[in-house]
């Protein structure tokens, strides 16, 4: 899709970046505890919290899908192995305790994999932070999570976390030509997001 088409709302304190798809589709919320933020972000793009259709998150963490409970009547998609975390958030896998918070919403609506599709993004199942991780990649831009960050960054793995399947997953991430890094923290890589995967992979 056009990269024009994706707005980034950046993350409020331990709340994950946020990234809009053709102003219907929200790409991880947050841990909530932020609602006004978020709300006055969308609604600088004129876009009410009610015309929000589909939350993908990419992985189970709660500072990624806190906040599916600000959007009641948005579909919620997430990977099928990390589905049992965010139905259940006493899940070790899920890592609510560090911030004080336990998830108000639990439902998930439709189980990705491999090869889903969202719009003109392909899932791509990249566990390593979490069991059932995901990025979204459409040939150009890539909507990565914890999997990487910029400037060399990946995403821990001491918490439902597994090192070696993270650094295969990084491995095949810097095999792709990605030009935009979409990272679930910190700043946005446009242009050469492929020297920051290479140099991400570098230190694992």
């Amino acid at each position: 899709m056009n990269f024009e088409d994706i707005i980034f709302i950046e993350g409020l304190g331990v709340d994950s970046n946020c990234y809009l798809l053709n102003k219907q589709i929200l790409v991880d919320t947050g841990t909530g505890q932020n609602k006004d933020y978020l709300y006055s972000k969308l609604k600088e793009q004129g876009v009410n919290p009610e015309d929000i259709t589909d939350i993908v998150n990419t992985h189970c963490h709660y500072d990624h899908v806190g906040g599916n409970y600000l959007f009641p009547n948005a579909k919620v998609n997430i990977h099928e192995l990390d589905a049992n975390a965010l139905k259940n958030d006493e899940d070790e896998d899920n890592v609510s305790f560090l911030f004080n918070g336990s998830l108000k919403r639990h439902d998930v609506d439709s189980l990705l994999k491999e090869g889903s599709k969202i719009l003109d993004f392909e899932v791509l199942h990249t566990p390593g932070h979490s069991k059932g991780g995901i990025c979204l990649w459409d040939g150009e831009t890539l909507i990565c999570g914890d999997t990487v960050f910029a400037n060399g960054g990946v995403g821990r793995t001491d918490i439902g976390g597994d090192y070696n399947q993270l650094k295969e997953s990084v491995k095949r991430l810097k095999e792709l030509n990605v030009k935009n890094i979409l990272p679930g923290h910190g700043p946005i890589v446009l242009g050469n997001g492929k020297k920051h995967i290479e140099v991400s992979y570098s230190f694992l």
